[in-house]
């Protein structure tokens, strides 16, 4: 599929007649101590079971409540699977280098885990941004609004969003992946991100980073501008209500997924928008942990807490009480069918 992945990447060594091959990368992580670690490997294990378990219990509770079918949870049932996917992709990997203190990886296992990551983060970019139209709809579009969000439309949203984050991450991929590298494969990274892999690169790189960054920018800008551009439909229409108990309440269909894109959207901005001086090697893996673990965990806590149908969702789900705590009951054969 991809002839430059399932190659051997051999290029002419700088200052000699020879060839250097690289074959494998070396993720260089956070520390060498053993004892840091084991520190860091519980931290991440403990968020990566959480992200499991929140974003896994959230899909089911969509799957088997009826009530929760509709479009608005259409696409945070695909958003759990979304952020599942992309925190896979990264964090077994790093749980592994952090038991064995080995970080490599292979050129191909390191393209494959570049693009995952990079469609799933890009597709979630634009589902949170369709999320945002579907609750413009909702808010200022009532009448319309089980037309306007019927299922094809719902659909076809939905496969275009995987589709734009796929296109941009093979774009990503291919421009990365296609680089020189000579001889020096120490990435200084947990996992294969972009900044740190174009800088091992051997030859110019401007051309390539021009083609990343204007693949970036179309997905990212066309999805913060449409987020952008609802909300303040949807605020200047909750602002025209009359009661402020109907203004509360319209507001508070918004605000797990307010909440949520102001994490996403921020954190990313942070990351990636910086200007080029002021990149730190360690400030990046520290911002990185944000998106790979901690949004994938708290998006399910968000939408659940802050959310009163999933609330009640889960109550549906969970009517045994003992000592105060709800003890879970398993769906029945007939919803399994």
């Amino acid at each position: 599929m991809f002839p430059f992945l399932l190659s051997t990447h051999q290029i002419p060594s700088m200052g000699s007649g020879n060839s250097t091959t690289v074959t494998e990368f070396v993720l260089v992580g956070f520390t060498s101590s053993p004892e840091l670690r084991a520190l860091l490997f519980t931290l991440f294990s403990v968020s990566y079971v959480t992200v499991l378990l929140g974003n896994a219990g959230l899909l089911l509770i969509i799957h088997f409540d009826a009530r929760l079918h509709t479009p608005m949870y259409f696409f945070l049932r695909h958003l759990s699977f979304v952020d599942l996917c992309y925190s896979s992709a990264i964090v077994p990997k790093a749980l592994n280098s952090f038991v064995t203190g080995d970080g490599t990886i292979s050129f191909l296992e390191c393209a494959v885990q570049f693009c995952v990551f990079g469609g799933m983060l890009t597709t979630e970019c634009c589902l949170l941004a369709v999320m945002a139209y579907d609750r413009f709809v909702a808010v200022c579009k009532p009448l319309l609004y089980t037309v306007t969000m019927s299922d094809g439309v719902c659909t076809g949203l939905l496969a275009c969003s995987y589709a734009s984050g796929f296109l941009n991450s093979l774009i990503q991929t291919i421009c990365t992946f296609s680089l020189p590298f000579c001889g020096a494969n120490q990435v200084d990274h947990f996992f294969c991100d972009i900044t740190p892999l174009v800088k091992l690169s051997c030859t110019e790189t401007r051309s390539n980073e021009t083609i990343i960054l204007a693949s970036a920018c179309i997905i990212g800008v066309s999805s913060f501008l449409t987020t952008l551009i609802s909300y303040l439909y949807i605020f200047t229409a909750i602002l025209g209500i009359p009661s402020p108990q109907g203004r509360r309440k319209t507001f508070s269909t918004c605000t797990s997924h307010l909440t949520a894109i102001s994490i996403f959207f921020g954190t990313l901005i942070f990351m990636y928008l910086r200007p080029k001086p002021s990149y730190s090697a360690q400030q990046d893996k520290a911002v990185s942990v944000l998106y790979t673990l901690v949004i994938p965990m708290v998006n399910p806590m968000i939408y659940s807490l802050r959310n009163k149908e999933v609330k009640e969702a889960l109550r549906r789900r969970l009517p045994v009480t003992v000592s105060g705590w709800h003890l879970p009951t398993l769906p029945s054969p007939k919803n399994l069918a």
